[in-house]
């Protein structure tokens, strides 16, 4: 691969939090000028055919997920996030592991709607599910609801402490990280922390847990994205570098959502390179 080639790993569409459709992602990461880009919704694969379906000549789509996981070496436990690329999909222990996530995050998406309810708030949790439109439901699409009604006037200000940040937050239900590594490693598919140092986002893990997780099989860490300041990445960069683990960079593009664009911030041909040697699962599939 070209030395010069744009790669963008870490995207959503519709299938999770993402205001694009598969088919709408991969056209505009075409039309951005990336040469690879990945779909990495959150712990779902419903998207990947349907981007497969619509790829546009000269782009290679990179089949992934964002895996909702935990530490819990810590009290409270603290939740992070774990992009899984090119795993098979099919694998049993995997697939039924993303399947329970995403049932608890209907649950936990439902509940925190009847607790808007009973506060007076109109919001309606069949038009959140179908605004979701069979994709993984999640706070994002509260936020739209709370939008559209109203009460708010961005994504930002709906995860404030008024509302979804705080006020109307429940607990998730998550993976621990070891085991999403494990599973991940055993679907053939190659693991790569995301955003470990996005301070801005919350709490974040001590790099005595990602000493562990390397070990203990993960792959990488995701250097350069817009919630990571030029220290953090710096920091991410070091910290790789002594553990031997590669280094990504991606956008997180979630459309409308956010502001940030594809292609935003990239990953390296070589570091695109070893994920492709270290995957077992799906490969990456080019058009044209």
């Amino acid at each position: 691969m070209s030395a010069a080639a744009r790669i963008d790993l870490h995207a959503h569409s519709t299938a999770s939090d993402g205001t694009l459709s598969p088919a709408e992602l991969v056209r505009a990461a075409a039309d951005a000028g990336l040469d690879v880009v990945a779909i990495t919704d959150h712990d779902t694969t419903g998207g990947w055919d349907a981007a497969l379906d619509a790829l546009p000549p000269g782009l290679a789509l990179v089949r992934g997920a964002e895996l909702s996981c935990r530490w819990y070496g810590v009290e409270p436990a603290i939740p992070l996030h774990l992009l899984a690329y090119l795993f098979d999909p099919a694998e049993p222990e995997l697939a039924a592991e993303l399947a329970r996530v995403r049932r608890a995050r209907e649950e936990r998406g439902e509940r925190i709607v009847r607790l808007l309810q009973a506060d007076g708030i109109d919001v309606d949790w069949a038009e959140i599910l179908a605004g979701a439109a069979g994709g993984t439901v999640g706070r994002p699409h509260i936020a739209q609801a709370l939008i559209r009604a109203g009460l708010v006037a961005t994504t930002t200000e709906a995860f404030g402490p008024d509302w979804l940040g705080e006020r109307y937050r429940l607990p998730k239900e998550d993976i621990d990280v070891f085991r999403a590594v494990a599973l991940v490693r055993a679907a053939g598919g190659v693991p790569v922390f995301a955003h470990p140092r996005a301070s801005r986002r919350g709490r974040i893990v001590p790099d005595e847990l990602i000493v562990a997780l390397a070990a203990a099989g993960l792959a990488g860490l995701e250097a350069d994205h817009e919630d990571h300041s030029r220290a953090e990445r710096a920091h991410v960069r070091a910290l790789a570098a002594d553990l031997g683990l590669l280094v990504t960079g991606s956008s997180d593009f979630h459309g409308t959502h956010k502001t940030v664009q594809l292609g935003a911030f990239t990953t390296e041909p070589e570091a695109y390179e070893r994920i492709i040697a270290l995957a077992r699962g799906v490969t990456p599939i080019a058009s044209g």
